[in-house]
């Protein structure tokens, strides 16, 4: 068979379902670990930070290395380390003390998901194709396609099959992994900005436009995460709602309506002025941010989060997008280093909706903490009015 970059996009796009099995298939069996484990609150805690510590640890190591190790050589090992990862949810605790096996397991989890973050983009990226953008758009959509499969799949599993059976289908997972690294094997990759000069880690850091970026994709980060990570809560005690129908109606919602944004954006995006349609998401997003909080009616509250993952949507993407086309000297530790911004936004905005959230008292303290992280959006909205502005005054 004779593979084209066709083979490869798929490919690619299949890596983001990957990287969504990795990261959202193991919370959905929290509850499991606590009970056949005995694993507390705290320790499960330590394991959803860890994850993220060890995957910013590994956009860093790509930052500087991952052009020495090779694309093909490094998609392959995140393939290899997600497959063990997630089969080895089922495996490790049970040969080892259940805890140490479960940060094992994340340890080789976090290593493919940071890869597959540091590579895929600019694979992606770097394929002869004319609508750069709207493929990067369409290639990040199969993450929240993804994380919709992975949660209605599993669901469907457990209730067919029985939570207790919840290691064969870890088991099913790693299959996909398994299954795109022999693709990956034999489909082209370009290098991207292949025979070019490339700019390193250190000479970025020295471009002040490229700090610029930096704190857009913080910002980022934070606007996706913010409310992602507080929907089902907020749902629940909105709508006085289980804790399973909280989740389809907040991270659910949320996902499916970044996941439509994007592959909308895929689809036609040749034909759209990035810039400017970003500007008018960040006022979007700011403006379901606001909806959320002052809402007369929690349904409508509900509402304003949709609205904020269909608005959000195209952030990452676009950013990813805007930095190349500015920067088109810089190699592939550029998108290491964004990956690395855009994970510190996304546990930064969590993050100031707990603290605010924690300070105050009373049924609406969850909205005052939405209300504080704002200003992500609103920050986004004034960096991208200024390359606008930095835009023009090249033109003329």
């Amino acid at each position: 068979m004779k593979f084209t970059y066709k083979h490869t996009m798929i490919a690619c796009y299949i890596c983001f379902i990957i990287q969504s099995i990795v990261n959202n298939f193991s919370p959905l069996l929290f509850v499991t670990y606590s009970r056949q484990f005995n694993i507390s609150l705290e320790q499960i805690t330590l394991l959803v930070a860890y994850n993220f510590i060890m995957q910013m640890m590994v956009d860093a190591i790509g930052a500087r290395y991952v052009e020495q190790i090779g694309y093909r050589r490094g998609i392959v090992i995140a393939h290899i380390t997600s497959f063990i990862g997630v089969a080895g949810l089922g495996v490790f605790p049970f040969i080892l003390p259940p805890f140490a096996g479960l940060i094992v397991a994340t340890t080789f989890c976090a290593l493919g998901s940071g890869f597959i973050e540091v590579l895929a983009s600019p694979i992606v990226e770097a394929l002869p194709t004319d609508e750069k953008s709207a493929a990067m758009s369409l290639l990040h959509s199969f993450y929240c396609w993804g994380h919709i499969l992975i949660v209605l799949l599993s669901t469907l599993f457990f209730t067919l099959a029985g939570t207790e059976n919840w290691r064969i289908l870890a088991m099913l997972w790693s299959l996909i992994p398994a299954l795109n690294c022999i693709v990956f094997l034999f489909v082209p990759i370009v290098p991207y900005n292949a025979g070019n000069e490339t700019v390193s880690a250190g000479g970025l850091l020295k471009m002040k436009e490229f700090w610029v970026f930096l704190v857009l994709m913080v910002c980022v980060g934070a606007s996706e995460q913010a409310i992602a990570q507080w929907a089902s809560l907020f749902a629940e005690t909105g709508l006085h709602v289980s804790k399973t129908v909280g989740d389809l109606m907040g991270p659910c919602l949320f996902g499916l309506m970044m996941a439509i944004s994007r592959t909308i954006y895929g689809s036609v995006g040749g034909r759209i002025n990035l810039p400017r349609f970003m500007v008018v998401c960040a006022a979007g997003v700011t403006a379901s941010y606001l909806l959320t909080v002052f809402a007369p009616v929690p349904m409508l509250s509900l509402v304003g989060c949709g609205l904020a993952g269909l608005f959000v949507g195209i952030f990452w993407p676009g950013t990813l997008s805007l930095a190349t086309r500015a920067l088109p000297q810089a190699g592939t530790s550029m998108f290491a280093m964004l990956a690395l911004a855009g994970d510190i936004g996304c546990t930064s905005g969590p993050s100031v909706i707990g603290f605010i959230s924690g300070k105050l008292a009373g049924d609406d303290a969850l909205k005052g903490g939405i209300l504080a992280s704002a200003v992500f959006p609103i920050g986004a909205f004034v960096i991208l009015l200024w390359l606008i502005c930095k835009g023009r005054k090249k033109e003329r």
